[in-house]
């Protein structure tokens, strides 16, 4: 509901920061307060969190931040609480990383988070946080580019197809279904199959 908020930071407390705008406080819980300093002006991306007994504002100063805490509480098992615990940890593009490694071990370090829901995480996040980079010899070549939306739609993940567009330009082939069938060899080998 309240995509941003634009103000003066008043006070930063232990887990949250209190943004005045036009005449209203705004108490915003965000992951590194002391980023913040009092008297700056800011911008500050919210998510407004609904429950019965409350209504909280969660902020990051970042639309990347945001969109990664949004796909954190997509998660089973992962409240805004636990995501912005987190993020206070953890930069973003690491965990990024770590998710499309299949890093649990690291996914595990951080607070709130167990082996069961790390492992989710990983399951439900992996290839979804990452754009297939679009080379150039893909995007010069529509056939490179017909053969990859093939394999998405048959369920490939971003994260998987990234490295593969490279490997495919350096080859010749006929047909789209000549490039198919390459890059579902790499993608076995990748897999150990």
């Amino acid at each position: 509901m309240i995509a941003f908020v634009k103000g003066i930071v008043c006070s930063c407390g232990k887990d949250c920061i209190v943004v005045e705008n036009h005449g209203i406080g705004y108490r915003i819980y965000v992951a590194n307060p002391l980023k913040f300093q009092s008297g700056n002006e800011t911008t500050v991306y919210t998510y407004q969190y609904v429950r019965e007994d409350a209504i909280m504002l969660y902020g990051f100063s970042t639309v990347e931040g945001h969109d990664l805490f949004l796909r954190l509480i997509s998660v089973k098992g992962v409240g805004p609480r636990t995501a912005l615990g987190m993020l206070a940890v953890c930069d973003a593009q690491d965990m990024i990383a770590a998710i499309e490694q299949n890093d649990v071990k690291f996914m595990k370090s951080l607070p709130g988070i167990g082996a069961k829901t790390a492992g989710q995480i990983i399951l439900d996040l992996k290839g979804k946080l990452v754009e297939t980079e679009n080379e150039a010899d893909e995007e010069g070549n529509p056939t490179i580019k017909e053969a990859l939306e093939a394999l998405r739609s048959l369920g490939y993940k971003a994260g998987e197809l990234q490295g593969i567009a490279k490997e495919l330009s350096l080859c010749e082939l006929d047909n789209t279904e000549a490039y198919i069938r390459h890059a579902l060899g790499i993608l076995a080998k990748r897999k150990g199959v």
